[in-house]
C-alpha cells in the first residue's frame, strides 16, 4: 500500500489514477502538485487529492510514491525540481509516452540513471483533458508498459508493477527504444494523421460544408484531433525519429493506393482492403 502519494500533474491520467487508488483503497495520502494553484483547488474540491503544493520540492517531502504527469518538454524542469528533496525510499514514475527523451530527461536533471526511476507509459486516455475529465476506471483492463533500464532497482520496480495493477491495469514490461517504435506506430501516427486530416479539410474553401457532411466515420476517425494540442507536440519533437519513420511508411502505402485507384486497379484496391479488414477484425477479436 501506497503511504503517500504525490501526483505532478493532477489532470485527466494524474487525476484517474488518484481517483482509482483512493477507490481500491491502495493509498493513504494524496498530494497535487503543479505550478497552477486554481487547477490544484479544483482537484481539491473534486475530492481527487488531499492537499496540494505548487512548490514541487516540497510537495515530494515524505512521498513514497511520485507520479510524474507532465508534458514530455516539462520533464527536465520537474526532475531538477524534486531530485533532491525524494526521500530514500522514494519511488519514482512517469507516464510520458517516449520513453528514450524522458529517461535522457531524467539523466540530464540529476547526472546519472538513478535505480528509483521507473519510466512508464499507461496506454489509456480520452480526448479530454483536465481532472474534471478523470475518472477511477480508465485503467481498467488496459495495459500499462513499464520501461526499466538496467540501474532501475527491483524493488522500485514491483512497487510501481503493484500501483497499476491495484487500479486493474495489466502491466508489461519491454526496453526503451522498442517502446518507443511499437508506440510511434500504433499511438503517435494515428494521431498525426486525424490531425493532418481535420486540419487539411479545415482550410479548403468550402470547410464550412463539408463539416456539415461528414458522417460518424469521420467522427470516429478524427476523435482524437481534440487531444491536447501542447501535449503532442511535445510527443512529436520526443519520438521524432520514430515517428518520422512511421511517416514515410505510411506515406509510401498511401502513395501505393493513389496509384492503384489512379490506375482503376480494382484487383490491388480489392487486395489492399481485405487484407486492412482481416487485420482489423483480427485485432478487434
Amino acid at each position: 500500500m501506497i503511504e503517500r502519494l504525490c501526483v505532478i500533474g493532477v489532470g485527466l491520467i494524474g487525476g484517474s489514477l488518484a481517483r482509482a487508488l483512493r477507490e481500491a483503497k491502495f493509498v493513504k495520502e494524496i498530494t497535487g502538485a503543479s505550478r497552477n494553484p486554481q487547477h490544484l483547488q479544483k482537484a481539491l474540491e473534486l475530492g481527487v487529492i488531499d492537499r496540494y503544493d505548487t512548490d514541487l520540492s516540497g510537495a515530494v517531502e515524505g512521498a513514497d510514491m511520485v507520479f510524474v504527469s507532465v508534458p514530455l518538454g516539462a520533464m527536465g524542469t520537474v526532475f531538477k525540481s524534486i531530485k533532491d528533496t525524494l526521500g530514500v525510499d522514494t519511488v519514482v514514475t512517469d507516464a510520458g509516452s517516449a520513453k528514450a527523451s524522458v529517461v535522457e530527461a531524467v539523466k540530464a536533471a540529476t547526472g546519472v540513471i538513478p535505480d528509483w526511476f521507473v519510466p512508464g507509459h499507461p496506454i489509456a486516455g480520452t480526448e479530454q483533458s483536465g481532472v474534471e475529465a478523470s475518472f477511477p476506471d480508465l485503467y481498467k483492463g488496459r495495459r500499462v508498459i513499464l520501461t526499466p533500464t538496467e540501474e532501475t532497482s527491483a524493488a522500485a520496480i514491483l512497487k510501481v508493477r503493484a500501483m497499476w495493477e491495484a487500479v486493474g491495469a495489466v502491466v508489461n514490461e519491454m526496453g526503451v527504444e522498442h517502446h518507443d517504435e511499437v508506440l510511434a506506430a500504433t499511438s503517435h501516427l494515428p494521431h498525426m494523421l486525424a490531425f493532418a486530416l481535420v486540419e487539411s479539410l479545415a482550410r479548403m474553401s468550402e470547410q464550412r460544408e463539408i463539416f456539415e457532411y461528414a458522417a460518424g466515420g469521420f467522427r470516429d476517425f478524427t476523435r482524437i484531433a481534440s487531444s491536447d494540442p501542447v501535449m503532442w507536440r511535445d510527443i512529436c519533437v520526443a519520438n521524432r525519429d520514430a515517428l518520422v519513420a512511421m511517416l514515410k511508411t505510411f506515406r509510401g502505402d498511401l502513395d501505393d493506393l493513389a496509384a492503384a485507384i489512379e490506375d482503376r486497379n480494382e484487383s490491388k484496391i480489392l487486395k489492399i482492403f481485405q487484407d486492412a479488414k482481416s487485420a482489423r477484425d483480427a485485432f478487434a477479436e
